[in-house]
Order: structure tokens, then sequence, then C-alpha cells
């Protein structure tokens, strides 16, 4: 599919949710990652979904890039074991670092910042300023809604089909893992 990547830019939330299930496959997703010599690039918090993919990528041998502002360092804990933890003063320079640092991107489930920063890489894409992958990890059906509007803006005609195929969709860890596989 792709070349191999050297980095991944995870977005994901600082709260775990209701299910287990997205805390396990974070961590797993980490410790994927550091078994593939993969940096994890993320945003600096040691709870949530964000601590647990820091947590499985760092305690399985991995390197791991937190970005965090620095007003948000009480309030998401920020990961110390970090091999590079990136302090900044706004969420523009977060997400800046991050996109920067990162040669594909991948939403796990999370909140409002989660869709944010997801969707400034999309936009960033559809204007030409990269050519990375960009992955929803649909796990449960997470994103089945945002999902299904997004194929009604297509519907719509507000975003063209290339735009929207851009836009990968996996519904497991499984099946993020075999995009990657030579």
């Amino acid at each position: 599919m792709d070349a191999k990547i050297q980095s991944l830019t995870v977005f994901c939330g600082a709260r775990s949710g209701r299910q287990p299930e997205f805390e396990s496959t974070a961590y797993a997703l980490g410790q994927w990652l550091a078994e593939n010599q993969i940096q994890l690039v993320y945003g600096g918090g040691s709870v949530g979904l964000m601590g647990a993919v820091a947590k499985g990528c760092f305690q399985s041998g991995g390197y791991v890039i937190g970005v965090i502002p620095e007003a948000l360092k009480e309030r998401e804990l920020d990961f110390k074991q970090a091999q590079e933890l990136i302090v900044v003063k706004t969420m523009h320079e977060r997400k800046a670092v991050m996109n920067l640092r990162g040669d594909a991107f991948l939403a796990l489930p999370g909140g409002f910042g989660t869709l944010e920063e997801i969707f400034e890489v999309i936009t960033w894409r559809q204007l030409g300023f990269h050519q990375k992958p960009i992955t929803f990890l649909n796990q449960n059906q997470y994103y089945t809604p945002l999902i299904q509007f997004m194929d009604h803006m297509k519907q719509e005609n507000f975003i063209s089909q290339t735009d929207h195929d851009r836009i990968r969709i996996v519904q497991s860890l499984g099946e993020f893992k075999e995009q990657w596989q030579s």
C-alpha cells in the first residue's frame, strides 16, 4: 500500500470514553508502533486514550514525541517519559508540530479536539499542503455518524469524490495494521 512510515501522528481523546476497548486498542496501537519502529507523535498527555497510546509505545521500547501547550500540561498531565516532550504556547503551534512530524495521521475515538485536529489535516490535504495518508479508526462504529455526514457532504457537492476517497476508514486496529504491512 504505502511506503513504510517513520512516524504516525495520532489524534485521540484525553478521556478514555465509555467503552474499555478504546483504551486497550490505543495501548495496543502504541505497542505495535514500538514493535515496528514507528515513532508516535501525539498530543503529549498521559491521561485517556492519549496516555494509553503513549504508555503502550513507551513500555514496548518505542519512541514517543509528545506535543503539548503549556496551558494543558496540568490538565492533560504531560507524559514525562516521552523521549521528546515539546511544550508549545498555543494549540495552533501544537497542531503545526504534530502535522510536520508525522508521515501519516490516525484518528482514534475522541471529542471536539480530536475532530478539530483531524479535520485540519484533511483540509490541508484537500488544499494540497501535504499528501500524507489520513485514517479514521471506526472501532465499535464510533465514527459511523460522522462518516455518514461526510457522505452527505459529498452528495451535496461540498466535497469532491476525490477528497472523500482520500480519507481511509478502518474498522479495527488489525485492519489499520494491514495497510502498513509490506
